[in-house]
């Protein structure tokens, strides 16, 4: 692969590359997510949302007023203002190209201009980012990579503490896994790639404690109102930690196919697609395990060879990947590809240092092929996500043994307005799944929207029994979503039963 020009020419190629194998994202509109955190979002249909986001969680109240990314509810705000559909997309596209230039940065630091440029395209094509660029609110996965990438720079190459904190702030209030900046660069330490002073690492430190410090009180104090809402993955509903352990390790099988070989991809891994490890003598276990040990063991083999950066990527991976692992603490989900995007960046450091050391004859048609063949899948992809018919749809043919592409046809027959057929999609859902809270408080909706009071009163005991009384939030915000969908009567007959629920 032969040098055509300068590191500008080189920046040039990445971000071109990245954009233009996402063009087809253009022609998306909102799906999934994108709905209640875009569509449907007062802070996001008004100019004060830009500064009001900083004081209101990410999802709206009504909705369980989980997490806290004000920045990216303030982009959203903004975007709101300026442009279409198409404008959010394409502030989608930029934040990737930004993402992949900022990957070939960190490359060239320690690599050659060949090394950096097949980092660079390997992160701008790669297929297991498709969830993120292409559904809008994928964004915060893009934002908090760049600025964890910028933190990283800032630190272990220009060794400048006001920059890399400013970015992990900035990180933060994109998305929690930003967190894993301070580990980051650590790692490089440890690795050699940058051996700053005592008094600036103490420096460093001093910051990392400000920053993530002041985070986490502005945090606490938004998120404070919303506590009895709890984000867990419907099949760990129930379960011991150590089932979610065992169940996290198997999953690891699946993330290294993704990073290494994503030819098969889903919008979902849910129950029964994907059903817990109780028993270490289960063999997924064992599956995850041994690609754990394999994982170790190639970073064990490239530190001792003195191969830094192949190291440094690979222990990246891992570090980027144990806040979304389920390892630490359970998380909402047991496997999501969006969140794949940090960790990738590691992979890609890794295999563009590993694919450095090959001849330039045999450089040039591997990394082409490479290249070449993740463009075309990821493109390929990207109109799964056109809106939320095409994404429903796939899970039901990708994930047929999933609940979740059944209670998604709930929403989708509510908007069609055809309560019957809704109420039937919650049967379904209902018996393949017995732990999701939303499949019973929205089948209701379609219960009671049909007419059909006694399956709603059936739906909401399934409700009741699965949390124990601990259910308000749903009656609140199921409510809440059936109201603005066009459903006063169902909302009024949630709130009725929430009357009588919390009469004394």
């Amino acid at each position: 692969m032969q040098n055509i020009g300068s590191t500008k020419h080189l920046y040039a190629a990445v971000a071109g590359c990245a954009v233009v194998v996402y063009l087809g994202a253009l022609w998306n509109g909102f799906a999934v997510d994108d709905v209640p955190i875009i569509v449907h979002n007062p802070l996001v249909a008004s100019l004060s949302g830009i500064w009001r986001a900083f004081a209101a969680p990410y999802w709206p109240p009504d909705l369980g007023g989980h997490m806290y990314r004000p920045l990216v509810i303030a982009g959203f705000a903004l975007d709101r203002l300026l442009g279409s559909t198409v404008w959010f997309h394409a502030v989608n596209l930029a934040w990737h190209a930004a993402a992949a230039v900022a990957v070939a940065a960190l490359a060239r630091r320690w690599s050659d201009w060949t090394g950096a440029l097949v980092a660079g395209l390997l992160f701008a094509v790669h297929p297991v980012h498709v969830e993120a660029v292409a559904n809008v609110v994928g964004r915060a996965e893009l934002m908090a990579a760049l600025f964890t990438l910028v933190a990283v720079y800032a630190a272990l190459v220009h060794e400048s503490v006001a920059w890399s904190a400013a970015a992990l702030a900035l990180g933060l209030l994109s998305k929690e896994n930003a967190a894993v900046a301070p580990a980051l660069i650590v790692w490089g330490w440890l690795l050699g790639l940058a051996r700053p002073e005592r008094r600036r690492v103490a420096w460093f430190v001093a910051s990392w404690v400000i920053v993530g410090g002041a985070y986490a009180v502005a945090r606490a104090a938004v998120r404070h109102p919303f506590a009895e809402y709890e984000s867990i993955a419907p099949m760990f509903v129930g379960e011991s930690s150590l089932t979610v352990r065992l169940t996290a390790v198997s999953a690891l099988a699946d993330v290294l196919r993704l990073l290494v070989f994503p030819l098969t991809l889903r919008v979902d891994y849910s129950p029964e697609e994907r059903t817990v490890v109780t028993t270490p003598l289960d063999w997924r276990f064992a599956v995850g395990l041994v690609c754990a040990v394999a994982w170790v063991g190639a970073l064990v083999v490239a530190w001792k060879r003195g191969r830094k950066l192949e190291a440094f990527g690979l222990g990246w991976t891992a570090i980027a990947l144990l806040p979304v692992a389920n390892l630490l603490y359970p998380a909402g989900f047991y496997l999501a590809e969006r969140t794949l995007y940090l960790p990738s960046a590691g992979l890609v450091l890794a295999a563009a240092a590993w694919l450095a050391r090959l001849r330039r004859e045999q450089l040039r048609p591997v990394a082409a092929a490479l290249v070449l063949l993740g463009g075309v899948r990821s493109a390929l992809r990207v109109p799964v996500w056109r809106d939320d018919a095409h994404v429903t749809h796939s899970i039901l043919r990708d994930s047929p043994r999933s609940y979740v592409g059944h209670k998604r046809m709930i929403g989708l027959f509510l908007d069609r307005r055809q309560p019957a057929l809704a109420l039937d999609a919650a049967r379904v859902a209902a018996r393949l799944h017995q732990r999701d809270a939303g499949v019973y408080v929205t089948g209701s909706v379609a219960a009671f929207a049909a007419g059909d009071a006694p399956a709603a009163d059936s739906l909401l005991a399934g409700l009741e029994r699965l949390c124990h009384g601990g259910c308000l939030g749903y009656y609140r915000s199921e409510a809440a979503v059936a109201r603005a969908n066009g459903y006063p009567e169902a909302a009024d007959s949630l709130l009725a039963r929430l009357g009588r629920l919390t009469r004394p």
